[in-house]
């Protein structure tokens, strides 16, 4: 179960973090839980086809795998941010544990962005991060996820929703590969037809 735009009173509740960003002209992907071998090398090859910027949540799992895909994203212009090191659910996580594991990721990817594992988070997770990192979340999920959405579904469910500020997650993984080869260059080339540019989320 998901929800393709978070809703107001959700982004009010945990206003310390960042959901959209105010821009007339602009739009944020972003992809969680890689790098990985075939789907982050090809989700780069789309975004220099359409000058397009992005930002990667990187597991430290996997960054520690995959370093030179790390040095890729950079390397490429994109920004990198925290998605702790095993991707651990906050509310079922003791608080002690939970921010020991986005604080062994750092010691992979020095960043002073992240982004909590489901988006789920409890308040004393919340308060010892914001203090540290820019939390980052979304206002659209297109469900790239979901084993029983289309790829039409999950295209639509960005281009019927996102308009410029939104945030959209994606996620850069083996299961979503598929989708990402269908849903990714017409997502970027939907909004640039609209004039707008796709840029990564500053630090």
């Amino acid at each position: 179960m998901y929800l393709v735009k978070t809703p107001i009173f959700i982004q009010k509740i945990y206003e310390s973090c960042t959901w959209r960003i105010d821009s007339k002209d602009s739009i944020y992907l972003t992809f969680d839980d890689g790098p990985h071998p075939e789907a982050t090398p090809l989700v780069l090859e789309l975004l220099k086809t359409y000058d397009a910027k992005a930002t990667f949540f990187c597991i430290g799992e996997n960054a520690r795998a995959h370093p030179k895909l790390v040095q890729q994203i950079l390397v490429s212009g994109h920004t990198i941010g925290n998605h702790s090191y095993s991707h651990p659910s906050g509310w079922t996580t003791k608080t002690k544990n939970y921010i020991a594991d986005v604080d062994k990721c750092k010691e992979i990817i020095d960043s002073k962005l992240f982004r909590p594992p489901y988006g789920r988070l409890k308040p004393s997770q919340l308060n010892e991060l914001v203090a540290k990192y820019k939390v980052i979340m979304w206002d659209i999920m297109c469900g790239d996820f979901e084993d029983q959405l289309t790829k039409e579904i999950c295209l639509s469910n960005i281009t019927d929703n996102a308009k410029a500020g939104s945030i959209i997650l994606l996620h850069d993984t083996a299961s979503s590969i598929k989708k990402l080869k269908y849903v990714l260059p017409k997502v970027l080339e939907f909004y640039n037809t609209k004039g707008l540019k796709f840029k990564a989320i500053p630090e």
